[in-house]
């Protein structure tokens, strides 16, 4: 055979994997002889191709490796997501909070993983959607949860027609996309989600099953989302949240507490909501806004273990357009709290809305 002084990585895996799965030194040797180079060239190769796994000294196992290179190179699995994954603008979406700080940071463009904390319903999530959506910015949401693990987030290999192959988990296709990977519910996360340390430094993540890296897109950002401060909840308000690892909470450059919108931007969403579905009732919208305000304040001295929240008026607004009845539109709603809480409820905002009564003396 001919010498050739030049050689690709492919050609010497080809050459090497002829005979069987196992490469000796003297398959070695016969290498280098046969692409005209030292022994100690090709050997100096192999140790740094991922395809090649040291055994013993002077063997290498390609069995592994190199078969799901092939399978990944040659198959690939589900394609990416081509199709535009920019969030639809919500016409109900009033701004507010951390809005306009968050907004800030993905039309930076840096890298700059942000973590959200707040109670549930106050629109964390919305938050980050609509910002993207002002942006025309690209968002992969993943729902966290405490059985999401490595191949949920990375990838990992599926069953398609028959092969075994190669799938690009969120993280991977936001990482390519320079999208936003919005991490919600990150606090119901396991120690599985560790796996993400390399990609919230920024530095992208190598696939080692594929012997692939990959590395993060220009405007590739991490935003996660939480009720907690990844402490764990020890009021017990929410059950499954757990304690993250400390390294892990370390690599979020910065925390916004997210609270509930005041009383007149709450009653503006709940009006653009009512109006949107063709009946808006003003009083009504005031009436909730001040109805939740008084106990979201009673909750935060103590006084009082639930809180409305800002996605349950929502709720409500929309029972009241299929009823048309205030009070019913509230108690179907507030049924979900035991059955103190929910009579303590619908008793305070009889004492805000006069009309109530009327309603409710029509119904007998």
């Amino acid at each position: 055979m001919p010498f050739q002084s030049k050689f690709t990585n492919d050609d010497l895996i080809n050459f090497l994997s002829k005979d069987g799965e196992v490469v000796t030194s003297d398959q070695v040797k016969g290498a280098a002889e046969h692409f005209g180079v030292k022994v100690q060239s090709v050997t100096k190769r192999i140790n740094k191709l991922p395809q090649f796994q040291k055994v013993t000294r002077g063997t290498w196992n390609l069995s592994v490796a190199e078969k799901l290179e092939r399978v990944y190179e040659g198959l690939p699995a589900t394609p990416a997501v081509e199709e535009n994954i920019v969030p639809s603008k919500d016409p109900n979406y009033v701004p507010f909070g951390n809005f306009s700080d968050v907004k800030r940071i993905i039309n930076s463009g840096m890298f700059y993983p942000t973590f959200i904390t707040g109670l549930s319903g106050n629109g964390k999530t919305l938050s980050v959607e609509q910002a993207c959506a002002q942006l025309n910015r690209e968002l992969i949401r993943v729902n966290i949860t405490i059985e999401t693990d490595e191949d949920d987030l990375i990838g990992g290999f599926r069953l398609v027609n028959g092969a075994t192959v190669w799938h690009d988990g969120p993280v991977i296709q936001a990482l390519n996309r320079g999208a936003i990977l919005l991490l919600d519910e990150v606090d119901l996360a396991s120690n599985k989600i560790l796996c993400l340390q390399s990609i919230l430094e920024g530095k992208g993540v190598f696939l080692k099953k594929v012997g692939r890296f990959v590395k993060p897109a220009k405007g590739f950002n991490i935003i996660a989302t939480a009720n907690t401060k990844g402490k764990g909840s020890d009021d017990g308000r929410f059950i499954g949240t757990n304690v993250l690892n400390e390294a892990f909470l370390e690599r979020f450059a910065l925390t916004f507490e997210q609270e509930y919108p005041t009383t007149k931007t709450e009653q503006k969403i709940l009006e653009k909501v009512s109006g949107n579905l063709g009946v808006l009732d003003e009083k009504f919208c005031e009436n909730l806004a001040n109805w939740a305000d008084i106990i979201r304040r009673t909750y935060n001295d103590g006084g009082i273990d639930e809180v409305i929240s800002t996605r349950r008026l929502v709720h409500i607004i929309r029972a009241f357009v299929i009823w048309n009845d205030r009070l019913k539109a509230i108690k179907v709603c507030v049924n979900r709290f035991d059955d103190e809480t929910k009579q303590s409820f619908i008793e305070l905002y009889d004492k805000i809305d006069a009309d109530i009564v009327t309603e409710e003396s029509d119904d007998n």
